[in-house]
């Protein structure tokens, strides 16, 4: 979309200028905007007060609340200082786009935050963003990561991505960036959602990742061109990697984490919830394991349980874990009643073999028969033992043949 363009967009002119003039995830000014749109929203900034009808529904019939009029004036502070055809062109300079409420490209789960949704986000990458968010899960974890959780992580954002699912992250040192790197892996998009304008690489030691993803996926944000990241908008950006994706997984979390605090945003909004297990021993499972036991997140131990837990239901099946498969598996029952009965070290007859299996006497000699042929047992002058240097093994197919 060229810039002239841009600058005649009215609706997209407010946008711009709300996310200068409230805080991310304003829950009043979204309320306000659901009302009367992102115009009538900003008119009634600009002119200082707010319609009585909606105080009062705001409020409950109780008068204003306390922090209403310093919150109004705070608005209006920002509102003077706000330039939205700069932000969108130093945005379009910068190779970023304006994705809005009503744009192909909006992705419609958003709208679940309600009052909280995104006045606007600023993309930068070529993938399309709603697209991309169709079959997405989103991977969070500890910054200080361990050495288990970044394996964990980067598999299964590997195992994910080469699924054709987009892997959503923060971006952030640790689970993020193993989950990041494993999704660039495979063959689907990776989508980091910042808390920081998308020009602003933070970390900056994750410039080149940062690069990377772009090329392969998108930089997300809800903040203008230049912003810098704090505490709260970390908090608040979690909301919205909830939001995109159809599951979160936490592969580590502490007691007190921001990983914790995006699992709270998929509860809130009925989104699937699933974490990784961790030694019982380190402090940054501990997170996963009260999510575990208090049945608020679903056990996964692979990419595979993940996409049986958000995809279609009856298609995306994780196949059943087994075991060593053994050549001895393959026997039928009354083979593998000789085989437990044949002694390991001296030797012993057909008739007490026939005896310890509950077998008879001619289907225990067809038994060893066939059992020697194929390697697992052998004859000694004391009668049949098991063999002690077993060959390469495979199932006795032939039909069983009394052994002279």
């Amino acid at each position: 979309m060229e810039v002239d363009s841009l600058q005649w967009d009215a609706v997209r002119l407010a946008r711009v200028t709300l996310m200068r003039v409230a805080d991310a995830g304003d829950g009043v000014m979204g309320r306000l905007v659901a009302a009367y749109g992102p115009e009538g929203a900003l008119g009634q900034v600009r002119r200082g007060h707010l319609d009585p009808s909606f105080v009062e529904e705001l409020t409950g019939g109780k008068g204003c609340v306390p922090d209403l009029a310093r919150l109004l004036e705070g608005w209006h502070a920002r509102l003077m200082a706000a330039d939205p055809v700069t932000d969108l062109i130093e945005g379009h300079r910068l190779g970023a786009r304006l994705v809005v409420p009503g744009d192909l490209e909006w992705p419609s789960q958003l709208d679940d935050l309600g009052s909280a949704r995104p006045f606007g986000l600023w993309v930068h990458g070529n993938a399309d963003l709603r697209f991309s968010c169709l079959r997405s899960v989103a991977l969070v974890g500890s910054r200080a990561a361990t050495p288990y959780g970044t394996h964990v992580a980067a598999e299964f954002g590997a195992g994910l991505s080469e699924s054709g699912w987009t892997v959503i992250s923060g971006g952030a040192y640790g689970i993020d960036t193993a989950a990041h790197r494993g999704a660039l892996a495979g063959e689907a998009q990776t989508i980091a959602v910042l808390a920081s304008g998308t020009d602003v690489a933070y970390p900056v030691a994750n410039h080149h990742l940062f690069e990377a993803i772009r090329a392969r996926g998108l930089i997300v944000s809800e903040s203008p061109m230049g912003v810098r990241p704090t505490r709260p908008r970390f908090l608040v950006r979690n909301r919205i990697i909830a939001a995109l994706s159809r599951g979160t997984v936490v592969v580590e979390a502490a007691v007190r984490s921001g990983a914790l605090n995006t699992a709270g945003h998929a509860v809130a909004l009925r989104r699937h919830l699933a974490a990784v297990p961790g030694p019982v021993t380190s402090e940054n499972s501990v997170g996963c394991h009260r999510l575990i036991r208090r049945a608020e997140a679903v056990c996964v131990t692979s990419a595979r349980d993940v996409i049986e837990l958000v995809g279609a239901i009856g298609d995306d099946l994780a196949p059943e874990p087994h075991g060593p498969i053994l050549p001895r598996d393959a026997l039928d029952d009354d083979t593998r009643k000789v085989l437990e009965a044949v002694p390991s070290r001296a030797g012993a007859g057909p008739a007490t073999i026939a005896l310890d299996s509950g077998l008879d006497l001619a289907t225990t000699l067809a038994c060893l028969g066939a059992l020697a042929a194929a390697g697992y047992i052998e004859r000694t002058d004391s009668g049949w033992r098991a063999h002690r240097h077993p060959r390469l093994l495979s199932p006795p197919n032939e039909p069983h043949q009394p052994a002279p």
